[in-house]
């Protein structure tokens, strides 16, 4: 009996997934396991600035799967992390700025199930 009742939920789960309604792997990922600084210190990062909270957002940009690369945590605003948050900032309809601030902050802690944009070559 406890087999019938368990069959319908497997099936169903088989169907989600296969009709992508499971969130990706990259949505999953805990944005906890970034702790370079609060979560709710979230200054105005722009290209060329270093430290803590610069390490903090590039630590949350790797938590996006698949195409986009990894950037290193090293704490430096570079080119490469410019190139990421401006399409970061594009799957989620933000201005392509480049600029890491309040709304910025949010989809990082938050990011989108998945971005249909390919990234930048």
């Amino acid at each position: 009996m406890r087999q019938r009742r368990l069959l319908p939920l497997g099936a169903g789960l088989c169907t989600a997934a296969a009709l992508g309604l499971v969130a990706p792997h990259s949505a999953l990922a805990s944005p906890d396991r970034c702790s370079y600084t609060s979560s709710t210190y979230r200054p105005t990062l722009t290209h060329g600035d270093t430290g803590a909270a610069v390490k903090q957002a590039q630590c949350l940009s790797n938590m996006w799967g698949g195409q986009p690369p990894k950037l290193a945590l090293d704490g430096a605003f570079g080119s490469a992390m410019l190139r990421k948050l401006k399409w970061i900032q594009g799957c989620h309809g933000l201005p392509q700025n480049g600029v890491v601030e309040g709304r910025t902050w949010q989809v990082l802690y938050h990011p989108a199930l998945d971005c249909y944009d390919p990234y930048p070559a």
